[in-house]
This record gives structure tokens, C-alpha cells and sequence, in this order.
């Protein structure tokens, strides 16, 4: 019998923290928080992935490149995280 998958919502807010999902579960999870944060009308998220080896924020540039809601992403400053996290400018949502 195969083990049902627990859902979880999250709060959508102008700042998203990926440490406690699984490198596996980013790229999907990513995706929705961007479509529901230019829904909420956020123009600027920032998307804390840590600072570790590295694979999240890999995972997470990766997705940012080719996201149509993304104009831009850069480093975020010192006092919101520094290379542990990125800040992502996001175009309106037409939806």
C-alpha cells in the first residue's frame, strides 16, 4: 500500500523559506508560490534557500531563469539574508 503524500499549505507572503522541503519537492513547490504571489500582487518575493553547499539555490535559479512571471533575481542584501537567499522582481499576473 502506498503511503499517502500529506499536503500542506502554506501562507502566501512576500518572503518564502525552502529550508525544511526536500531538493525534490522545490521545483514544483517554487512554481506555485510564484503564481499565487503575483496573484496576492507582490511585485518583489524573496526566496530564502540558505547558504549550505549551494544545491538549493542552484535549484532555485534554475526555476527562476525560465519562469515567465520573473523579470529578475539578484542576491539579496546583507540584511535579508545575503548569498542565503534571493530576491526575485515579479511581473503582474495576467490570470
Amino acid at each position: 500500500m502506498k503511503e499517502e503524500e500529506e499536503i500542506v499549505r502554506l501562507p502566501i507572503e512576500d518572503s518564502i523559506d525552502l529550508h525544511t522541503f526536500r531538493p525534490n519537492e522545490v521545483k514544483d513547490l517554487l512554481n506555485d508560490y510564484l503564481e499565487a504571489a503575483a496573484e496576492m500582487g507582490f511585485d518583489e518575493v524573496r526566496i530564502i534557500h540558505g547558504k549550505g553547499i549551494g544545491v538549493l539555490s542552484r535549484l532555485v535559479h534554475g526555476v527562476l531563469k525560465s519562469h515567465p512571471l520573473v523579470i529578475s533575481f539578484r542576491e539579496a542584501g546583507i540584511d535579508a539574508g545575503g548569498w542565503g537567499a534571493t530576491i526575485t522582481v515579479l511581473r503582474k499576473n495576467a490570470a
